[in-house]
Order: C-alpha cells, then sequence, then structure tokens
C-alpha cells in the first residue's frame, strides 16, 4: 500500500480507502462492517469515509463502534464526513453556520470521535453565501473539532472562490474535493480540476469507481438480487447507468481486464489510482472477500501501459480533450 499526499497538505492517505455510503447501516450490519474494516485495515487501509446523509446518519454509529470495538489507535486512522444533509427541519440542511456547527457535533457524537481528520461540503449550497461557509468551517479547525475542510461535487469556480475568500481574510481554506471518478465519469477530475491542483494545490478523495457497481461486470446478466441496483431507492440505478449502451462497453472492457489477468472491478480500481491527480480512490464492500479484491487491483497498475490505456480510451470515447499526463 501506497500512502499519497492530500494534494500540498502534509497528511498522507492509503492510495484506496473504504467507504460507507449505501453499505453500512443499510446494506450491511454492525458485523460485517467490522469484518470489512478489519481486513481493510490488515492491508494497510488508513482512510474511512463516511457523511451525516449515510443511512440517515446511522452509517456513523455502524463505523463508530467498528473504530471503537477494533481499538485502533485514533493516529493511525483517518476519518471523514460529511455536511448537507441532516434532517427535515428548516436549518438540517445546507452550509449555513448553523448547521454546519450543529451537524459536526452531532456526527462526531455519532461515531464517538473527538475530531474529523478530512470534513467535507457534500454539495455546494447555492442559498448559502460562500463565505460564510468558508467562515464556518475555519471555526470547526479553530475549536479542533476538524483538522482540513473541502468540498464534494463543487465547480471548480466555487472552489476557487472559496479558497480566494479563505486566503484574502487568513481563514483555513479548502484543502481537498470529493469527486466521482470513473471510466464513465472523467471530466471534471481530468479538466477542470487541473488548474486547482497546480494553483492550490487541491487534493482528491474519489468516489464510486465502479460507477455504482456497473464496472464491477455484475449487471452484465440482469440486476442480481441483494445489488445496489435492486435496493428500494436506487431505481435510477437501472434508469440512467445501467443502460445497454453501458453494458456494451463494460463487454469490451472484460476483455482488456481478461488479457490482464484481473476482474473487471480490479481493472476500474487499478485505472482510477493511475491518475496521479487522485490522492485516494474510495472503495466500497460488504463483504472481506471484496475488500480483498479491490485491494488486489494495486497489483495490476503496472500493466496499464500507455498502450493499454489506449485500448480503454478507443473503447470508451470520452477522454477529455486534452491530456493530465502519465
Amino acid at each position: 500500500m501506497e500512502y499519497r499526499r492530500l494534494g500540498s497538505a502534509g497528511i498522507k492517505l492509503s492510495e484506496l480507502s473504504l467507504g460507507a455510503w449505501v453499505t453500512y447501516g443499510g446494506q450491511v450490519g454492525e458485523e460485517v462492517a467490522t469484518k470489512c474494516m478489519s481486513q481493510a485495515y490488515d492491508l494497510g487501509v488508513n482512510f474511512y469515509d463516511n457523511a451525516e446523509a449515510y443511512a440517515h446518519g446511522n452509517a456513523e454509529v455502524v463505523m463508530g463502534n467498528v473504530i471503537k470495538k477494533l481499538g485502533w489507535k485514533r493516529e493511525d486512522i483517518v476519518v471523514s464526513s460529511k455536511v448537507f444533509w441532516g434532517g427535515d427541519g428548516p436549518n438540517d440542511e445546507g452550509l449555513s453556520r448553523k448547521h454546519i456547527y450543529e451537524a459536526c457535533r452531532r456526527s462526531l457524537k455519532r461515531m464517538q470521535l473527538e475530531y474529523f481528520d478530512l470534513y467535507f461540503c457534500h454539495r455546494p449550497d447555492p442559498f448559502t453565501p460562500i463565505d460564510e461557509t468558508v467562515r464556518a468551517m475555519d471555526d470547526l479547525i479553530h475549536q479542533g473539532k476538524i483538522l482540513y475542510w473541502g468540498t464534494s461535487e463543487w465547480s471548480g469556480a466555487d472552489i476557487m472562490r472559496a479558497y480566494g475568500f479563505a486566503k484574502e481574510l487568513g481563514l483555513n481554506p479548502p484543502q481537498m474535493e470529493q469527486p466521482q471518478y470513473n471510466m464513465m465519469h472523467r471530466e471534471r477530475v481530468e479538466k477542470e480540476y487541473v488548474p486547482l491542483y497546480r494553483e492550490i494545490g487541491l487534493g482528491t478523495t474519489t468516489w464510486s469507481p465502479l460507477r455504482s457497481g456497473l464496472l464491477s461486470g455484475k449487471y452484465a446478466k440482469g440486476i442480481p438480487a441483494g445489488s445496489r441496483a435492486a435496493l428500494k431507492g436506487y431505481e435510477w440505478l437501472q434508469r440512467s447507468v445501467i443502460t445497454p449502451e453501458a453494458l456494451t462497453v463494460v463487454g469490451q472492457l472484460e476483455r482488456v481486464a481478461n488479457e490482464i489477468g484481473c476482474t473487471m472491478a480490479q481493472l476500474a480500481i487499478a485505472w482510477a489510482r493511475r491518475n496521479e491527480n487522485v490522492s485516494t480512490v474510495i472503495t466500497g464492500a460488504t463483504t472481506p472477500e471484496q475488500v480483498r479484491e479491490n485491494l488486489g487491483s494495486l497489483e495490476f497498475i503496472p500493466a496499464l501501459s500507455r498502450q493499454v490505456m489506449d485500448e480503454i480510451d478507443g473503447i470508451l470515447t470520452n477522454k477529455p480533450d486534452f491530456d493530465i499526463g502519465d
């Protein structure tokens, strides 16, 4: 396992990490989460990602219980959460100073932690001035509740606005962004954010390397029972992600995976990790076996030569119109 700096920050994250979206408190309970997190830790993972919105806060409860049960030293792990969707009240959503303060306090309580290493603004809030959000995040740092703050699915322009405001007033600026990044969704990471890597040292903790399971190849013959696409509330996956056109592309990519000797999921994760502007790739797992398979993708990164990457790009036909470098 390699440990990579979070952009220009001093903190280091394992190149692959483990997230709680959909799974913890939803698909799996505490017993399975314990096995998955323990397996990931044993294989070198030090970053564990969460959010107040995941399973309505229960994902944080599950992860916090597991961390306490396993007796991990706090200095050995990096833990994150995110703020935006916290409830149904008029001030339980968004990035106002009030919601940020209360959401962070509640998330820390659920996870039984004194502080978060990373804290993300889960989405942009068009109804709250960016300067209010920046000041609130800076306050949390000075209160010792978080160490670094960042954004998730923000535009490059909004990140730069937040950064510029923070630097002008001597506040802590956003350090990282958590965008979706996979073979089917790459424009923002590979093009829009390129100036931010260079100019402000932006780090990235990318999510959904398997495009919600599509790039695992498990949907080639339909929707398996118990899979994410079969869950209530995730019908949109079948409508917008698991399309006939996408399945055709995955079928062609599977031939590349077979040539290399890895699974389709391992190819997709290795491909995402190969981007040097990715600080860590957040993976998800519902079994310890899946954790091992995901982390096994690291073995195949050397096999992704320029020739193989060109072959993949020829199948995908969605490469941005300029290179990000090797």
